[in-house]
């Protein structure tokens, strides 16, 4: 794992890194949004992470107040600001091992069939077990479809998009 570079960033600098990497994302999930469950996401929230640690809870906050205000904020909402930050989380726990795209495939295929039940507790208040359980059941062949295309999307772009942010990390272009 490569080292953050040694002193803080210029603040304009990681306001601007983060505005971008945020913007990325909330791109990414606007463009392939017509594919059930297609989402770049999950690999992007990865490779933030390993890259900017701490950091990234304003990437993941900034994008969920995007899609609060794009799509309107229904009791759907609150689940952005739970579930990127326990994938954050996570990240943050395996990311002292080995940079592997198989390993962070395997993450993000797991992570994305349990989505649907990460995103089924704002109706377990709203609603009660019943209506939690059943969002998450009716779901289930969402979160398959979720699980393949991250284990697929992550397995093809984690090394190239790591060995971009390393080189843009050595330049001095990162936090």
């Amino acid at each position: 794992m490569r080292p953050m570079r040694n002193g803080p960033a210029h603040p304009a600098r990681t306001v601007t890194v983060l505005a971008l990497c945020t913007a990325l994302v909330f791109s990414l999930q606007v463009a392939l949004a017509a594919i059930p469950n297609g989402e770049c996401v999950t690999l992007l929230f990865i490779v933030f992470t390993l890259y900017f640690r701490r950091y990234t809870l304003y990437i993941i906050y900034l994008f969920a107040l995007l899609e609060g205000v794009t799509y309107g904020f229904g009791i759907w909402w609150f689940m952005y600001l739970y579930v990127w930050t326990i994938l954050w989380a996570i990240v943050m726990v395996l990311g002292r091992r080995p940079r592997r795209a198989w390993f962070w495939a395997l993450v993000a295929a797991f992570y994305g069939l349990f989505y649907g039940l990460l995103c089924s507790l704002p109706y377990l208040v709203a609603g009660g077990p019943a209506m939690a359980f059943s969002w998450w059941v009716a779901g289930i062949p969402f979160d398959i479809l979720h699980c393949i295309f991250n284990f697929a999307i992550t397995l093809i772009l984690f090394n190239p998009m790591d060995r971009l942010f390393a080189h843009l990390q050595e330049r001095g272009a990162l936090l």
